[in-house]
């Protein structure tokens, strides 16, 4: 061990990150270089910086990232619609390559030989941080103290932060361990506890960000979102940068009881695990997304970027964010976003999004003229369509008249 003396520790100032800290003084004798990452959790950051400090780091780097995080991550991701397994919004997954991309750019800048993260031997994000160390810097050392310690278990970390003076916040409020929390601008998860047994409802009083649905507003609120090249700019009329439209999204969804999912998924390590996320403002977005490319997508354009997006959410949700297949994707599903311009709006009500309207000035595809059931002008040829199906029957008339010969 005695080749690194230097570490760069993703660092988020909570329970396993504060005991890793100290594990990889007493461990490794190294010295070790915090790097906190504000991509939009919505917690003080200043008190990670202190905690550091408690332990003689020198070298902190606590950085606001939410611009980059959803211009050049979430933003991307939803061109494509991305949705895993049917329903998850990939809050967890999208944000690990930013991490992993800053995390080795600190690596590189005061001269470490190793990285560390707090993922678990038993979870996915071992995977996505390190295929993205990989990637970005193929020689880097890493250091994953869940697969080389004996602190197996939450009671366990509490135990060890306690012997070793490390303050612990957001205990349960019936004692024991807190929840396995994520947040960023995305979402916010929950696993563990009570959430292990998937036939338990989760507590009333887990979810942070959205009011439960039967208790949101009587009365629907309007929004109106515009899109330039499939990326959301403007909200009702105000044009925002994408971090400040996705948290006012956030807001008001929440408001809404909107984006509330409770999940048994598939991990890549080979269990199935369950969680519950809150995904407000993502929920939106997706949804006014698919609706402005209904008008403005060429019909197989829009089914090929469906048939990828299973396999493109894949990539994301296993970590490889950096791989040239995903790059390749993002290449095409950018190229389609070039007509996908206009607004969209959405009425919001008790848990629900509903798509009230949409125009493209621009580039729609609809034609109104084509569209109606009134009389067209000749517009449509409905005669036209008696060879065309003619003709895609043709396959299934010769089968039968095959089937009727035995």
């Amino acid at each position: 061990m005695s080749e690194i003396k230097k570490v760069v520790l993703a660092y988020s100032g909570g329970l396993d990150t504060s005991v890793i800290l100290k594990w990889l003084q007493d461990t490794y004798q190294c010295e070790v270089v915090t790097f906190t990452a504000d991509i939009g959790q919505g917690e003080e950051l200043e008190p990670a910086r202190r905690k550091a400090q408690q332990f003689g780091i020198q070298q902190i780097f606590i950085e606001d990232l939410r611009e980059e995080f959803v211009r050049d991550f979430v933003y991307p991701m939803f061109r494509a619609n991305t949705i895993y397994e049917g329903e998850y919004l990939l809050g967890t997954s999208i944000a690990r390559p930013l991490i992993a991309k800053r995390q080795i750019e600190i690596a590189r800048q005061v001269g470490a030989e190793a990285v560390s993260h707090g993922a678990t031997g038993k979870g996915n994000d071992q995977v996505r941080f390190e295929l993205g160390y990989y990637a970005l810097e193929p020689n880097i050392k890493v250091i994953a103290p869940w697969r080389e310690w004996d602190l197996l278990s939450r009671e366990k970390l509490l135990a060890y932060a306690e012997s070793h003076g490390i303050p612990v916040e957001m205990k349960h409020k019936n004692g024991g361990s807190p929840y396995s929390m994520d947040a960023n601008l995305l979402h916010i998860s929950y696993e563990g506890k009570g959430l292990e047994d998937p036939a338990r409802e989760p507590e009333a009083d887990m979810w942070r960000w959205t009011v439960a649905p039967e208790v949101a507003p009587d009365q629907p609120q309007y929004l109106e979102l515009n899109f330039e090249k499939g990326d959301a700019v403007s909200l009702n009329g105000v044009t925002m940068t994408p971090a400040v439209l996705l948290a006012e999204l956030n807001r008001i969804g929440g408001q809404h009881g909107i984006g509330r999912l409770d999940l048994v998924e598939n991990r890549f390590v080979g269990m199935k695990s369950r969680g519950c996320y809150e995904t407000p403002g993502g929920t939106i977005l997706l949804k006014a997304h698919r609706a402005i490319e209904s008008l403005t997508l060429d019909r197989e354009v829009a089914h090929l970027k469906d048939d990828l997006m299973p396999r493109y959410a894949a990539l994301i949700y296993n970590g490889y964010w950096w791989s040239p297949e995903r790059r390749a994707l993002q290449t095409l599903i950018d190229h389609t976003q070039q007509t996908v311009n206009g607004w969209v709006r959405l009425k919001l009500y008790k848990g629900t999004v509903m798509v009230v309207g949409r125009e493209s000035r621009t580039d729609s595809l609809f034609d109104p003229t084509i569209a109606t059931f009134e009389d067209d002008g000749g517009a449509y040829q409905q005669s036209d369509a008696a060879g065309f199906i003619r003709l895609n029957a043709l396959r299934m008339r010769i089968a039968a008249r095959l089937q009727r010969k035995e």
